[in-house]
């Protein structure tokens, strides 16, 4: 069902939006709507297509995520922006949305209101991120706001639309929600830690890119709020507000990062919303879809070591 909605008439649009099908991925938030719905009756008919819905809106948001960032990659391919041009990319993305969007008008008007607020919260993340933290505003707060808006509110509809229409009951709905939102927060912790302890690609990129194109991520706001304490200190608060472009101060910083208090506490706190997302899904019933949920808490706390 996902090939068959980003076919379009155009050939080039066809091809477009196929690329990042195409390229792969893990699927995770239409993973997570097909688990949450065992907590109803999964083959109710409107599970599926809302599993398509949020993987093309997630997918659409990558072909814009590339152009804002100049990406050239993306899942190991070239990025659609640097396979065609930017406009094309745009233009791909826009037309994904359209076909979720398609796709939501035939799963009623909660599930359109649901999706709706959602990309309102997105886009909010996004333009936050951008434009950073305004004056007197704590750039660590503003940071994890973006993160539950930008990340955590689309894997909290995942978790949503599995369980409302499978038929689960209102609770059940609710609680899914919240652990999916603390959960997609840890995650996305755990990418930012990934990136800058790795020491392979395993976070899907090289190591140190946040670092390199100057992105703050939680461990880079614990040293400058001074978490922690190291030896090296000044030295590193120094080369993060520096341009980090340049191949050696680069290789310092990250040397200095990775060293630093400030991962350990940055894992502590991945830690504290994965345990927060496993508190509300301990509330569900007891069935195998549970144990599969906090079984993704468990991942999400090892893939960091």
């Amino acid at each position: 069902m996902l090939l068959s909605s980003v076919r379009g008439e155009d050939p080039l649009l066809s091809e477009a939006s196929k690329h990042l099908v195409d390229a792969g991925g893990k699927r995770f938030r239409a993973m997570l709507v097909l688990l949450a719905s065992h907590f109803g009756s999964p083959e109710a008919p409107g599970v599926v297509p809302a599993a398509v819905v949020v993987e093309l809106t997630h997918l659409a948001t990558l072909y814009h995520d590339d152009v804002m960032d100049e990406a050239t990659v993306r899942r190991g391919q070239p990025s659609a922006n640097s396979r065609w041009n930017n406009t094309v990319a745009i233009l791909t993305g826009d037309y994904l949305f359209a076909r979720a969007s398609d796709l939501l008008a035939d799963l009623g008007p909660d599930a359109v209101r649901i999706q709706a607020r959602a990309f309102a919260r997105l886009v909010r993340g996004q333009i936050q991120e951008t434009v950073g933290p305004a004056e007197g505003v704590d750039p660590l707060k503003h940071y994890l706001a973006v993160m539950a808006d930008k990340t955590g509110s689309l894997i909290a509809v995942s978790g949503q639309f599995g369980a409302l229409l499978a038929g689960a009951s209102p609770a059940v709905v609710d609680s899914i929600t919240s652990a999916c939102e603390k959960l997609g927060i840890a995650f996305q912790l755990s990418d930012d830690i990934l990136d800058i302890a790795s020491e392979t690609e395993e976070s899907g990129k090289t190591p140190g890119t946040d670092l390199r194109e100057g992105i703050r991520t939680l461990p880079m706001h614990l040293v400058l709020e001074g978490v922690g304490s190291g030896p090296d200190d000044e030295r590193l608060r120094e080369l993060l507000v520096t341009d980090l472009t340049d191949d050696a101060l680069h290789a310092e910083a990250l040397v200095l990062l990775r060293a630093h208090p400030a991962m350990e506490r940055a894992r502590a706190d991945m830690r504290s919303w994965a345990e927060d997302a496993r508190a509300d899904l301990l509330t569900l019933p007891d069935i195998p879809a549970r144990d599969a949920f906090i079984g993704l808490c468990d991942y999400v706390v090892s893939r960091t070591g």
